[in-house]
């Protein structure tokens, strides 16, 4: 029977059969639909095949390929948990604790809640000198810096990532140049921007130090991970492939592998769910070992407010469990020759070329960046990415779908992360306050279960978003109970959710009662009798791609109104 199995072959199927197929699954829906348009203007197709790739890259298939994989500055994956504290105490166990258990790059944010006084410089140097470390500084004069006065070994092995260039020249091993575009990514950056940005700011620092040469020997690059998944396998992909084309213009034919450090993305990180977090950050750290970062910071779950040592320990073990029982890091670029991820790869690659050389007319990054240009580009950015989590286009598991009303948003902010633009700030704005306000919300069901259903979950969902739980009025299935329900309700705000002939039938005499004090909305959208309902004192609509933001924003101001 296996070998039977073993010599069995299935007929192969051209692009052509399969699209066939599929608009026939479609049923009426255009082809067209199955292609999405990406924030970075990319079209993500829903096959690839190999023809498709070798059309597009033909012998340069190869050279993409052989290029990342030579690329690659350390054999594997490394953990770079970074270490948290109240006290210095604290602080120096916690740190022990993390090296003992699996944390290969000690990561340390200098603004910790105690002072870097010669006692806690002193013990702090023992650490730098037996591992490698990663320093977050504020500016050249950081406290913290007084370390390397106390760290007698010159061979020390670590990256300091601040806003200066190259600031320790007697520690060999120590890279402090750093190629960062961290903060732009948070600021909106699509994946064509950090990797234009990257080859930017390299070229920056490369004029600073006088040689392309003492740049690299001194420099690494900083990408956070977001949670778009093949997308970021092929932006740490793409990197390498720009890095060679990047060295190649300084007349570097086999550039140096520079290394790589990258962390979760906290620009989706949320408040009032901290546990989806730790989805987001296995997604992030997997797509970040599959695509050959060399160093991965994995925030915990609860670093917007106060990570504690179990969430710190789960964040540890998170990278951990992927590096032990994936067995990726023992596969050399685990995703080559993937016809989704190269063609990918390549497409990013083009793309950010083309911003970089642009950039660079303008003057390098720091005229881009003086001339508004650069900022007015991510602006549009991070409002095109609010409005599809608030329209719904794109989803915040938690927050702007499958959100939990029991859900508290903390008070408390880490004051590390607090400047950061996360996209799910208006909606924990916006269950802050409902919360306060507590307006009573309930929906008219009317009709049959199996007809009203749909659009009274639908609306269930909608206001769960800000921790609300409308009260329901059941089957009603006569226009009189109906009427009779709305005069008797002690509520602020009503909306109405039946199919739509229903709707149309029941509506005008609810408008007749003029409830006191009760807004009404109606759940769809109803474009011929919206004009019509709205001057008989309908407040409003409730529908899929509406802006959930502005719409609850628009009902609670109006709430507020008629309390007042």
């Amino acid at each position: 029977m296996s070998i039977q199995m073993k010599n069995i072959q299935f007929p192969s199927a051209s692009y052509d059969e399969w699209k066939e197929q599929a608009i026939k699954a479609l049923k009426g829906k255009p082809f067209q639909s199955l292609f999405t348009e990406t924030i970075e203007g990319v079209t993500l197709e829903p096959l690839y095949t190999q023809e498709m790739l070798m059309d597009k890259l033909g012998d340069n298939l190869e050279k993409q390929i052989s290029t990342i994989r030579s690329l690659k500055d350390s054999a594997g994956f490394k953990i770079s948990q970074q270490v948290y504290g109240e006290t210095s105490s604290q602080f120096f166990t916690l740190l022990q604790e993390s090296v003992e258990r699996g944390n290969d790059c000690v990561t340390i944010h200098s603004r910790v809640p105690f002072k870097w006084d010669e006692e806690n410089l002193t013990l702090l140097a023992k650490y730098l000198a037996e591992n490698t470390f990663k320093l977050f500084i504020e500016n050249e004069k950081d406290p913290i810096l007084n370390v390397f006065n106390k760290i007698n070994a010159p061979s020390v092995k670590g990256f300091i990532i601040s806003h200066q260039g190259n600031m320790l020249s007697n520690f060999e091993n120590v890279r402090s140049i750093s190629i960062n575009t961290i903060p732009y990514h948070h600021d909106g950056a699509s994946v064509i921007e950090e990797l234009a940005i990257s080859l930017a700011l390299a070229a920056k620092y490369a004029e600073q130090e006088g040689s392309y040469e003492k740049m690299i020997s001194k420099s690494f690059v900083s990408f956070a991970i977001d949670t778009q998944f093949f997308l970021e396998i092929a932006k740490l992909r793409a990197f390498k492939v720009l890095w060679k084309a990047f060295s190649k213009a300084y007349k570097v034919d086999k550039p140096a592998a520079i290394p790589v450090m990258a962390e979760t993305s906290l620009r989706s990180y949320t408040k009032a769910d901290p546990y989806v977090n730790l989805l987001r950050a296995g997604n992030e750290a997997f797509a970040a070992l599959i695509g050959g970062a060399d160093y991965f910071t994995v925030h915990p779950h609860d670093c917007l407010t106060k990570p504690t040592e179990k969430s710190i320990r789960i964040a540890r073990n998170v990278s951990l469990v992927l590096k032990e029982e994936s067995f990726v890091e023992n596969v050399l670029d685990a995703s080559g020759g993937s016809y989704f991820i190269e063609t990918l790869t390549a497409d990013y690659a083009e793309k950010a070329w083309e911003l970089f050389l642009e950039i660079e007319k303008a003057g390098g990054i720091d005229a881009y960046t003086q001339s508004g240009q650069l900022q007015a580009r991510l602006d549009r950015l991070f409002e095109s990415r609010l409005d599809a989590v608030q329209t719904r286009k794109d989803s915040l598991i938690g927050t702007n779908i499958y959100a939990n009303p029991a859900d508290e948003v903390p008070a408390e902010t880490n004051p590390q992360f607090a400047q950061i633009k996360r996209l799910a700030i208006p909606f924990e704005k916006l269950r802050v306050n409902y919360k306060e306000f507590k307006p009573r919300i309930a929906i008219l069901t009317y009709g049959k279960l199996k007809d009203f259903k749909p659009r009274a979950d639908f609306v269930d969902g909608f206001f769960a978003t800000v921790g609300i739980v409308p009260e329901k009025s059941g089957e009603i299935t006569n226009i009189e109970a109906a009427k009779d329900w709305m005069e008797q309700a002690n509520y602020d705000y009503v909306v109405i959710a039946a199919k739509d002939e229903d709707t149309k039938l029941l509506l005008p005499s609810i408008l007749e009662l003029q409830p006191k004090g009760i807004l009404v909305d109606v759940a769809g959208k109803y474009k011929q009798e919206q004009e019509e309902w709205l001057e008989k004192g309908l407040n409003g609509f409730i529908y899929a791609g509406q802006n959930i933001v502005e719409k609850l924003t628009e009902v609670l101001e109006s709430l507020k109104g008629v309390q007042q």
